[in-house]
């Protein structure tokens, strides 16, 4: 058997303590399967004193992840510590230029930094890899890169942050408001330290921008994406969605066209009976759609202790049988500039609206909606939410997203909206 490959981990968060404890428990399984034993030998953190519910005694502790990054007894570093740019990027380059493989769960980092850190990485002919970043435990970058390699790829989306889903499925299923499923949220500790990292859309957003990158040879542009998080959705809009045989789900699409690359996160209606409808919790899924594979889906825990750290392991498994790839499936010097696009696509729409309960209000939104060139599918009134207001739910047939938004910007102009319109694409998946 070849020498140990030796590891240094940066962080020992709940993913850090969970590759430990699957290093540790399936030490000999690791050694069968990767062909060489796998230790560890250094670790870091910023608490040396906090208790993490594993034994660290046997690993060198070092104060700074740097100093792990360039140490002789490690040749590959962990990076789980997360953040856009700081000691987590100042450390994996260290890392590559000490001539160390690294591997990380940094979604942030690779979707800010991506290009300049897959450059660097192979000009000094070293590895990235990156599974645990997006999807959880789901391998959707294996599966991009290796086993779709062969596929022309049309079109990738899906539900990306497992806390989000896990509020819209809990607002469903309890008929809670948001305000009260967020809370919760917060107190099972589901949400980020920063939580418009997750409900504001920008972690999936961050998943979807390396996703785009491997999909269609481009560089990696998160700046592109185009985000919108599920706050302003209320759990009427969670009733009157289920009443018309949908959910609601905050939704990545990315897709190239002959206008250039699309990218958006934003809540979307999908059909109730679809796969990605009957996504219940904190489960991810993503769907890609290629030429010759046609569309497949992949489903599963999408954060937690385990499925992340499985897919760390994954990583090191890969790097310890001798594999090397190119960070994003191809050579980073041929990754595309892409011309950031918006949709084009027709989709029908949903409509919320709250108006004043009076005669022609009905026809005065009616008129706005055919001014944009917009045909109305459905159009439901519901019980009075005061003497004044009255809720009304429209459908759109198929209209394009500047006829929405021509409509959306003209609707408060008829005088009478008692509050802002909520509009929802409806997502044919």
């Amino acid at each position: 058997m070849s020498s140990p490959l030796r590891l240094g981990i940066a962080g020992l968060g709940t993913v850090g303590i969970g590759v430990v404890k699957i290093v540790q428990k399936h030490a000999e399984l690791l050694a069968r399967r990767s062909g060489r034993d796998v230790t560890i030998t250094a670790i870091s953190a910023r608490d040396r004193l906090k208790n993490r519910d594993a034994d660290l005694s046997a690993y060198r502790w070092e104060n700074d992840p740097v100093a792990v990054a360039r140490a002789d007894d490690v040749d590959v570093f962990v990076e789980l510590i997360g953040g856009d740019n700081g000691i987590a990027r100042d450390s994996i380059e260290a890392a590559l230029r000490a001539g160390k493989d690294v591997v990380t769960a940094n979604k942030a980092l690779l979707a800010m930094h991506g290009q300049d850190l897959a450059e660097l990485a192979e000009s000094l002919g070293r590895a990235i890899r990156f599974e645990a970043a997006v999807a959880g435990g789901i391998p959707v970058i294996k599966a991009m890169t290796e086993s779709l390699a062969g596929n022309d790829i049309s079109r990738v989306m899906g539900v990306m942050n497992g806390t989000c889903n896990y509020i819209l499925t809990r607002m469903e299923s309890a008929g809670l408001p948001y305000e009260a499923v967020f809370e919760e949220a917060r107190q099972l500790g589901y949400l980020e330290a920063d939580p418009t990292l997750d409900v504001g859309g920008i972690d999936a957003g961050h998943k979807l921008a390396i996703l785009s990158a491997i999909a269609f040879g481009t560089q990696v542009d998160f700046g592109a994406v185009e985000i919108e998080g599920i706050e302003r959705v209320s759990i009427d809009d969670i009733r009157r969605a289920a009443d018309l045989g949908y959910r609601i789900k905050l939704l990545g699409v990315a897709q190239m066209t002959a206008r250039g690359l699309e990218q958006r996160m934003s809540p979307c209606l999908v059909p109730a009976d679809s796969p990605l409808g009957q996504l219940h919790g904190g489960t991810n899924m993503v769907v890609v759609e290629g030429d010759s594979v046609g569309q497949i889906v992949l489903r599963g825990a999408g954060a937690g202790e385990g499925p992340t750290a499985s897919a760390v392991l994954s990583d090191i498994v890969e790097i310890a049988r001798g594999v090397r790839l190119p960070v994003f499936g191809q050579p980073a010097a041929s990754l595309t500039a892409a011309q950031p696009a918006r949709t084009a696509v027709p989709a029908a729409y949903y409509l919320r609206l709250e108006l004043q309960d009076k005669p022609g209000a009905l026809a005065k939104i009616a008129t706005v909606l055919g001014d944009a060139g917009i045909s109305i599918d459905r159009m439901r009134q519901y019980g009075q939410h005061s003497d004044s207001s009255v809720p009304v739910l429209v459908v759109t047939h198929k209209t394009t997203p500047d006829a929405i938004d021509f409509a959306i910007e003209a609707l408060p102009r008829t005088g009478v909206l008692v509050s802002d319109p909520v509009e929802l694409r409806i997502e044919e998946v």
